[in-house]
């Protein structure tokens, strides 16, 4: 169950079919060529004195040689750790020194990090690439031999693959830490979800520090072409115009963004089978206005950096829910995916009724659910308890088990001792026609103890006053749930995920004071 052996299969099957095409960079790969890059940086990489187990540490934007890295990694028995270029060098620190990488390999573009990162820690090698490095990755793979290396028949389904720090969305990042039998679940999942075929042709958005690195592997373990990108909607468009691109995973601002770019419905993307998106809830406006507005199936996939991909809403679901079918799914996410097993529960892990009502935290047993968190085995036994995975999640769900996110446990909001899930409220404000996103807080209120805020994005071009927006959730709520103020910005602060990071909106209200949720 080696996943590095991906590549080698389909150099075997297929070797002068493209394997990946690095968009920002104009590079392209067959099979062939793109397995002898992973074969020598695994044999480049144990070159160096690494031993099974050691951690190799990636900074970088999505690019062929990231992608060849998780593959070269999990050939020669050593563990891939992302970085995320958006971290300032204090807190990328930080992550460096929980996980003692024994390599760092590096872009060029982030020369002016690394050097603040060497006079942070201590590693014992740097590598970097790009036309402004100074070429030791290069040399590295240049110099290494293109043979088979001798440990990739010796990785077991349990060895470690890759550890994903958080996105944080709730406080300090942490390291999931999956095996290869984990992530192999969890592609699992996406296969039987997505319904890949052969001749798809995946666009990675989303960046490689993070878990749809899982969907981009799957998509090559059945031999299609990989199309990578850094995220920008026109660009978006033109590439699955040219490349013919099949599927993909947006999450809800990129489907947005997409949709407003000045002539969308000039793009020539009928090659498109299927979208899956994520990162949060989607207001069903937003989702009926996708489903118009691309020409093929969705699918809402549910999933956190721990457990990769958990529940799905099926391409069925959306279609009947269009039809006034269960119009109320599209504010689900789904059933539990194929490989996993998924409970609503109060706090003693008893089911609570299947009512559409009664909410309770999400948990999951899986295969594909992390083996624990790098260095810290308390959380981690607060987290995965007798098998299952304990996300953190509030929802309900229904007599069919579609589950239906409220909100996250500490993003509830408390006034006057009613309870106010955000999702609700912010599923309401976003049917305004002139709403692009919207994130809903609680803030410190001498009266009610907390108060619901609207932080809000506008479409380019669009208007609106703070009184429409509370109207508007108004005409949807009950009184109690309306927000009593709105901010208007140009942007929301998100995750890796594109989780919008409401603990930083929170922040500057609370600076003086504790909150107790």
């Amino acid at each position: 169950m080696n996943q590095g052996l991906i590549p080698a299969k389909w150099a075997a099957l297929t070797p002068g079919r493209q394997a990946v095409y690095d968009a920002p960079n104009d590079r392209r790969l067959s099979w062939r060529e793109f397995d002898a890059l992973v074969r020598r940086l695994a044999n480049g990489l144990r070159g160096l004195g690494l031993r099974p187990g050691d951690r190799v540490a990636m900074l970088s934007r999505n690019c062929a040689e990231y992608q060849a890295l998780y593959y070269a990694a999990g050939r020669a028995g050593l563990v891939t750790q992302p970085l995320n270029w958006r971290l300032a060098a204090s807190e990328l620190a930080a992550i460096v020194r929980d996980a003692t990488p024994q390599v760092v390999i590096s872009a060029s573009e982030w020369s002016d990090v690394i050097g603040e990162l060497q006079r942070q820690v201590d590693v014992p090698h740097w590598l970097e690439f790009g036309d402004d490095g100074d070429g030791s990755l290069d040399r590295l793979i240049g110099s290494a031999s293109d043979d088979e290396p001798e440990w990739a028949s010796k990785i077991a389904d349990d060895d470690p693959f890759f550890i994903l720090y958080t996105g944080g969305t709730t406080g300090k990042s942490k390291g999931a830490l999956h095996t290869h039998r984990s992530a192999a679940a969890g592609m699992l999942n996406q296969t039987v979800a997505e319904r890949i075929v052969p001749s798809d042709v995946y666009m990675l958005t989303g960046q490689m520090y993070h878990i749809p690195i899982v969907l981009a592997m799957n998509y090559m373990k059945h031999g299609c072409p990989l199309v990578l990108v850094n995220f920008e909607a026109k660009q978006a468009l033109e590439i699955i115009e040219a490349e013919r691109v099949s599927a993909f995973l947006g999450i809800t601002t990129m489907l947005n963004w997409m949709m407003a770019v000045p002539g969308f419905s000039g793009y020539d993307i009928s090659s498109l089978r299927n979208i899956q998106y994520g990162g949060g809830p989607m207001p069903s406006s937003i989702v009926r206005q996708a489903l118009n507005s691309f020409p093929c199936t969705l699918i809402q996939g549910y999933g956190q950096t721990e457990g990769t991909t958990m529940c799905f809403l099926s391409q069925e679901d959306h279609a009947a829910a269009v039809a006034g079918v269960h119009e109320e799914r599209l504010r689900s996410c789904g059933r539990e995916g194929f490989v996993t097993t998924v409970r609503v529960v109060d706090p003693l892990g008893n089911e609570v009724p299947r009512d559409g009502r009664t909410p309770g935290q999400i948990i999951v047993r899986s295969e594909a659910n992390m083996v624990g968190y790098w260095n810290q085995p308390q959380l981690t036994a607060q987290t995965l308890r007798d098998g299952w995975m304990w996300t953190g999640d509030i929802a309900t769900w229904d007599e069919d088990r579609y589950v239906f996110i409220v909100d996250r446990a500490k993003d509830m909001i408390i006034s006057g001792g009613e309870n106010i899930f955000s999702v609700q409220v912010e599923e309401a404000i976003a049917r305004h026609p002139a709403v692009l996103e919207c994130a809903v807080i609680g803030v410190p209120d001498e009266e009610w103890g907390e108060s619901v805020k609207a932080v809000v994005v506008l479409k380019p071009g669009q208007q609106a006053t703070e009184h429409d927006i509370i109207e508007e959730a108004r005409t949807h709520l009950a009184g109690y749930q309306k927000p009593r103020s709105v901010d208007f910005v140009s942007e929301l602060p998100k995750a890796p995920t594109g989780k919008i990071l409401k603990r930083d909106l929170r922040a500057p209200y609370w600076a003086d004071q504790e909150r107790n949720v």
